[in-house]
């Protein structure tokens, strides 16, 4: 088992945890990380865009003039696709994006994700993340003890309002919930923050 140390809010070591190696040192499988963040992705896509062909349009398909002799390009309607208020060529219409991923894949990608963050040393574990009021000094403070360089993901194991409230006005902070945390929100932060709670969680609901 990996040994990694813990820290306080304030970045002073307080301790240190093992790490469960069938959950966090799993093998980097790119080709399937990249399959369950496409997904996720494309789930996320309403798919309501819509605009109108010619066919759709409202009007009349009467032509506008004469074939020759007005010295003007030759039409047809006034709404083909060249003219103002006119329909869409290849118009988009309503359509579902969604991919589905099973389960076990989806387990799979977000362990190895978190493996090779682990070992990139980009995962910080921490004895608690919380704030006994809601302002954003405190967030800041936190980030700032730390000296992370890019987006940070903090993971914890409670939904509570102080924090939400707190980290909402720092576009490079963001928290998640373990039992809601996916490969896409791994991955699409540079620093990922663990509480030793929110740890406990994902061994608990992970390991076989």
């Amino acid at each position: 088992m990996a040994k990694v140390k813990v820290f306080n809010m304030k970045a002073e070591e307080v301790g240190s945890i093992n790490l469960n190696d069938e959950l966090f040192a799993v093998e980097y499988n790119e080709p399937l990380i990249h399959e369950v963040v496409v997904a996720y992705n494309a789930n996320q896509r309403q798919g309501n865009k819509s605009a109108l062909t010619r066919s759709e349009v409202r009007g009349h398909a009467k032509k506008p003039w004469r074939q020759k002799g007005t010295g003007r390009a030759r039409q047809g309607s006034t709404k083909g696709p060249q003219w103002t208020g006119g329909g869409v060529v290849f118009a988009p219409k309503p359509r579902d994006f969604s991919k589905k991923v099973n389960k076990q894949k989806k387990r799979y990608a977000l362990l190895s994700a978190l493996s090779t963050k682990i070992k990139q040393d980009e995962v910080t574990v921490v004895d608690k993340f919380a704030f006994d009021e809601a302002k954003t000094k405190n967030a800041q403070a936190f980030l700032d003890a730390f000296k992370f360089k890019g987006s940070v993901l903090v993971v914890n194991d409670i939904n509570d309002k102080n924090i939400k409230l707190s980290v909402a006005n720092i576009p490079s902070l963001s928290i998640e919930e373990a039992d809601n945390l996916n490969a896409y929100e791994v991955v699409a932060n540079k620093n990922i923050v663990l509480t030793q709670s929110a740890i406990k969680q994902i061994e608990e609901a992970y390991a076989e």
